[in-house]
């Protein structure tokens, strides 16, 4: 198993920034991905942003070039940087952790909110 913990959520104005973090801990695998998912009311979780354990990134169409996902391998910890926020970016961010083996295994965290509005 392995156990998430968010942090980093909140309101924020328009055009304003934003940096979630996510923890992981219990079983941790040597090839994974750690990535950042939302979900707005009555929409579809949609993938925002993830990087690899070897550092490769990939970004929806709609936040590249605001969001930025980092990690921290020595921590297990990945970082959303969210700049020039949205109205549409309020949502639940939720977590996610892909274990990478013989078979995947996914895990995720409990969502934190963010709002963006004036």
């Amino acid at each position: 198993q392995v156990q998430l913990v968010e942090s980093g959520g909140g309101s924020v104005q328009p055009g304003g920034s934003l940096r979630l973090s996510c923890a992981a801990s219990g079983r941790i695998f040597s090839i994974n991905v750690m990535g950042w998912y939302r979900q707005a009311p009555g929409k579809q979780r949609e993938l925002v942003a993830h990087i690899t354990s070897g550092g490769s990134t990939a970004y929806a169409d709609s936040v590249k070039g605001r969001f930025t996902v980092s990690r921290d391998n020595a921590k297990n910890t990945v970082y959303l940087q969210m700049n020039s926020l949205k109205p549409e970016d309020t949502a639940a961010y939720y977590c996610n952790y892909r274990g990478i083996g013989v078979r995947n295994y996914d895990y995720w965290g409990q969502g934190t909110q963010v709002t963006v509005s004036s």
